[in-house]
């Protein structure tokens, strides 16, 4: 009885001012019916990853004015709007816990709905990894080389946690938080359908683990292993221990 009565209700909502304004007529319909759903979580499985593509299409279309912002060095507006992506991030690799309460049978269910697809095919994320190098290079040329710079003095030598700095490490929580989502995407995997097995392009999942490690911007990775490295030549690899002050001293 209530399945029939509410199921009528989400195939053809009120669409008020509201709901026109944001067309939901043709949002809601952009799911399968839902007297053809293979299961009860195929409807759950394909909004979460519909509403992914809607937060990377905004992730890109932000990017694109960080990038405008950063070649005219409006570090304010960068940083604000750095903010906003790494925001949109966390959404992306917490919503997907969604998909965890899903059992491995259920999962298996769907899958037979994909074809040949896999979230490898992402048209929001193939777009997304061609960003992170406009970025380097914009970055590089205006708060790098144009401030006759380096990063070992942003960070280190001359470090003055100042606007080259902050957008620095803006692109260093990007690029982390791209390996999360790319590490949650793969744990998901893991817990669906298992490490071992063949995705649907026939490659072996394992191959996810490559992606998840992939740094985009390795640079400003390598100046923290270099920090760590001088600071061992200048202070010693292993220190004496502070137990050992403390006993001389009590004795």
């Amino acid at each position: 009885m209530y399945r029939s009565k509410y199921s009528s209700l989400l195939e053809n909502p009120e669409i008020l001012d509201y709901g026109a304004y944001l067309q939901c007529d043709s949002l809601l319909k952009c799911q399968k019916p839902l007297d053809t759903l293979c299961n009860g979580d195929e409807l759950q499985f394909q909004i979460v990853h519909q509403v992914e593509e809607l937060w990377m299409k905004l992730m890109v279309y932000t990017l694109i004015d960080v990038l405008e912002y950063m070649q005219q060095e409006q570090s304010h507006r960068v940083i604000t709007l750095m903010k906003r992506v790494h925001m949109l991030q966390k959404m992306m690799i917490e919503q997907m816990d969604l998909l965890e309460t899903m059992s491995p049978k259920e999962y298996q269910q769907i899958r037979l709905q994909l074809g040949n697809g896999s979230g490898q095919e992402s048209p929001g994320f193939r777009i997304l990894l061609k960003i992170p190098s406009d970025l380097w290079s914009v970055f590089s040329q205006h708060y790098v080389q144009g401030r006759d710079s380096s990063i070992e003095a942003i960070y280190d030598s001359q470090y003055k946690h100042d606007d080259s700095y902050v957008i620095a490490e803006s692109l260093v929580e990007f690029d982390e938080l791209l390996q999360k989502f790319r590490l949650q995407h793969m744990l998901l995997i893991q817990r669906s359908i298992g490490m071992d097995s063949r995705s649907l392009k026939g490659r072996p999942v394992e191959m996810l683990k490559s992606g998840a490690k992939h740094q985009f911007f390795p640079e400003l990775w390598q100046i923290r292993n270099q920090m760590t490295d001088t600071w061992g030549q200048s202070y010693g690899k292993v220190r004496d221990s502070l137990l050992d002050d403390k006993q001389a001293e009590a004795k």
